[in-house]
């Protein structure tokens, strides 16, 4: 700490910095200290350095934070561990290259330690990164120079693009992640982040010495943990490892995109973007997230599975080591093998457990030299391997990972999960083949000898239900499928509270006709009120809805599982004699299209700012169902009357009843029956019945041409394609007069930028091709970013089909209800 004493030196009074915010750039000499009230900004002001105090507090660091962004985020802090409470301290940069901070008598607070240079000075860089370098170098390329010391080489909470994550098993150098104690205090808390490097490398957070999530190991493409990271292309990932080292590194695509790494004081990991238009921070992914999230809570050999109740299983060949506690639904004790490996034999096997969240690799072994082939050989050797999987899975895949211990921490995922290759005594191996040659058998059997006798008994069933369902429809008489309906719901367990019918005959006046909001083909809604005062709108299925009560039951087990701020929020259910009802929160301000649609109403609640954030708030409840939730879903019945208003005007996607869960490794279906409404459906979806997320974007993207411009579209049927609001938008898009588009009542009221943007966004959207359409979260980057890029779009989908549609071939029906609707198209 040679010099430290000579630092004081440059405490001179500190009145004649006061009067300016900075001292005039972005470097630090020994010559010119940096006072409390000043600070250094980098070359183009993306980062500020200085003194700062953070919320409800008045100790004072030195700090780097995002000079643009109004909400100071502090993103480094040097002397996070011994707070000042003075206002007269100062950084300073010793000649030889010491970065200190003195106190107001002349103690050294905090220091970097000597660099070892003749010249030094310090830096900030237009990464974030304050560095020190010689003086003597290039100021306008750092990157050229020896750099003595840098602050990305001692991250506190948060990682920057460029910053590294891991660390060196030989030098000790590591590159960990500590969260702040509290938004008030940034000394370091339990929580760590930090790349475990034994084994096969993979992140891991800490609570002390309790792991609560891990990531994987890195497989070539990402961590096997977070399989949303190949949709992730916003970024780019980077993983060197060496023999003793391994890094992590992330960088985004667009310069103007503002992203971070940050590991919150309440212990959970989260990548950030800043959302110019609502000037906040985005979580566009966290974790843990959801229960199978957390460390092995299904403990060794079992398998967390967020999709079913309950989450654990054992891998095939196991058991539960504690039944009594795997029935109360506690699985931490995990699963043991039902019959013990043979290895003196050789007649051990290997059984696929596919689509996983590979097992804790802190003490696997890997070989990149071995093929999947060579990797098995090798794990049959061993007599303590009890599993391998490839390490590397990009291209054709590559080398080995080997377990010689307990499987931990495994999860099920939906898609973009991995192969694990579990190895398995020769009953388990043998009972699974013979049940497997027996069916096969009886199949090929059934199938030489059966086909003519079914086929023929088929037909007749089939001409016998079809009359008997001519006639039910002619009577009314529903009452066998009344009695199936309830056997099927009571064995549902919706995990939302059951109200009385009672209960909502008291809240709805005896369901009066006063009460009643709308009708659909489900059945009628009506407003009511509990006694505890809470307005609810009662969904009640018709008994001689047939068709409804499927959707109603979709609907329940769907978004009984999800919560979002742009979903709507479903309370409850009511099942008692023949009645079938869900129970809502109420909407006050109703749907869209009540007020997008009414031009008799002499005032609109939509100014321009309302309708951006109608915008922004449908977009990512449709990135939620997207990518976010528990499920993949597709909602298949995206527009204007199923997107409701609370009475702050927040928009809230509604009716699942025509929703898909996507699973496995499914980006697209193809179904007979296309259901959804004539005008919002994708031309793949409406001529095809190929529905995917895409068909959902082109859905969106209508729904931001109606907002914008106040008129509704009128369907990819229409014989003159200027009625058609697709087409018209593209006329006035190639014509240079998009911002024609704008609803006449704003009144030339509103950004043209702004609109600019969001018309060229919902183009994007509506575009022909699927995969030329932007999936949800760029979508929501782009409506949230001042500088993104946007590409030019190409022509929509409104030429699909021209003419009315056939009524031989087809059926719509749309009714309008209650802020909700139901519109079902039956297949060609």
């Amino acid at each position: 700490m040679h010099a430290l004493t000579a630092a004081a030196f440059f405490l001179f009074p500190l009145s004649a910095f006061l009067f300016s915010q900075s001292i005039g750039g972005d470097t630090l000499t020994p010559e010119q200290p940096l006072a409390d009230g000043q600070t250094l900004v980098s070359a183009n002001g993306s980062f500020a350095l200085g003194f700062f105090s953070p919320v409800d507090s008045s100790n004072r660091y030195v700090g780097i934070w995002y000079n643009k962004i109004p909400n100071q985020t502090v993103v480094w802090v040097a002397n996070r561990q011994t707070p000042i409470s003075d206002p007269t301290s100062s950084l300073s940069i010793t000649a030889a290259g010491d970065l200190v901070i003195i106190n107001k008598n002349s103690s050294i607070v905090w220091s970097s330690g000597s660099s070892g240079l003749t010249s030094a000075v310090a830096q900030i860089l237009e990464s974030g990164n304050f560095v020190v370098r010689e003086s003597t170098s290039n100021s306008n390329d750092p990157t050229s120079s020896v750099i003595a010391w840098q602050s990305f080489d001692h991250p506190t909470d948060t990682s920057l693009p460029g910053m590294k994550s891991g660390g060196n098993l030989t030098s000790g150098v590591n590159y960990n992640y500590t969260a702040w104690t509290s938004p008030s205090d940034p000394s370091p808390s339990k929580y760590l982040m930090a790349l475990d490097l034994h084994g096969d490398p993979q992140l891991i957070l800490w609570s002390g010495s309790s792991r609560i999530w891990r990531s994987g190991p890195w497989n070539g493409l990402r961590f096997s943990g977070i399989p949303e990271m190949e949709t992730y292309s916003l970024f780019t990932f980077d993983f060197i490892k060496e023999k003793d080292s391994a890094y992590y590194i992330f960088n985004v695509r667009d310069p103007s995109v503002i992203s971070r790494l940050v590991l919150s004081s309440t212990g959970v990991g989260q990548r950030l973007i800043w959302l110019e238009e609502s000037q906040s921070w985005h979580v566009f992914w966290s974790a843990p997230k959801d229960p199978c999230d957390s460390f092995s809570p299904c403990g060794p050999f079992g398998i967390c599975d967020i999709n079913n109740s309950p989450l654990c299983r054992c891998m095939q060949g196991f058991e539960p080591k504690s039944p009594s506690n795997w029935a109360l639904r506690d699985g931490t004790d995990g699963c043991v093998r039902k019959t013990k490996l043979d290895c003196t034999n050789g007649t051990d096997g290997f059984v696929t457990v596919s689509g996983v969240k590979l097992p804790d690799t802190s003490s696997s072994t890997v070989d990149m030299s071995l093929n999947l082939d060579q990797c098995r050989a090798m794990c049959l050797k061993n007599c303590s391997c009890t599993a391998y999987a490839t390490a590397n899975i990009s291209g054709s895949g590559s080398g080995c990972i080997m377990w010689t211990s307990n499987l931990s921490d495994v999860r099920d995922y939906s898609s973009n999960g991995q192969d694990l290759y579990l190895r398995l005594a020769a009953a388990d191996l043998g009972s699974l083949s013979t049940a497997r040659k027996r069916g096969i058998a009886a199949i090929t059997v059934g199938s030489i000898v059966g086909i003519p006798l079914l086929s023929l008994l088929g037909y007749c069933a089939w001409k016998r239900k079809n009359k008997k369902n001519k006639e039910r429809r002619k009577k009314g008489v529903i009452s066998q499928f009344s009695n199936n309906v309830e056997r099927s719901w009571e064995e549902k367990d919706f995990e939302l509270p059951s109200y009385d019918l009672s209960t909502i005959e008291a809240a709805t006046d005896n369901f009066s006709i006063e009460n009643k909001l709308g009708e659909g083909g489900f059945g009628p809604v009506f407003k009511g009120r509990l006694d505890e005062g809470e307005d609810i709108a009662v969904k009640r299925l018709s008994k001689t809805s047939v068709q409804g009560a499927d959707e109603l039951k979709n609907e329940v087990m769907l978004i009984a599982k999800l919560q979002h701020r742009n979903l709507v929020r479903l309370l409850g259910y009511c099942i008692e004699a023949e009645e079938r009802m869900l129970i809502y929160e109420y909407m006050s301000n109703k749907s869209l299209d009540a007020l997008l649609f009414d031009k008799s109403k002499s005032t609109s609640p939509l100014n321009w700012r309302t309708r951006c954030n109608i915008i922004l708030g449908i977009a990512r409840g449709l990135l939620y169902l997207h990518q976010d939730s528990r499920f993949r879903i597709i909602h298949r019945d995206l527009k204007a009357s199923n997107i409701l208003l609370d009475n702050n005007m927040n928009p809230k996607i509604s009716d699942f009843g025509m929703a898909r869960i996507f699973g496995g490794d499914e980006t697209e279906a193809n179904t007979r029956r296309v259901v959804g409404t004539y005008g919002y459906m994708s031309p793949e979806y409406a001529m095809d019945g190929i529905f995917s997320m895409k068909s959902d974007v082109f859905s969106f993207g209508v729904l931001v041409l109606e907002i914008i411009s106040g008129k509704k579209n009128r369907g990819v049927y229409t014989s003159n394609p200027h009625e058609n609001l697709l087409a018209f938008a593209w006329s006035l898009w190639e014509e240079g007069n998009a911002l024609q588009l704008v609803d006449e009542s704003m009144n030339c009221s509103y950004p043209l930028s702004e609109a600019s943007k969001c018309i060229q966004i919902g183009l994007l959207c509506v575009q022909e091709r699927p995969e030329d359409r932007p999936i949800m979260s760029s979508v929501v980057l782009m409506l949230g970013s001042e500088t993104c890029h946007l590409p030019h779009p190409k022509q929509p989908g409104f030429v699909a089909m021209r003419g009315p549609p056939d009524s031989s071939s087809s059926k719509q029906d749309s009714v309008p209800v209650n802020e909700m609707s139901i519109t079902i198209l039956e297949g060609r």
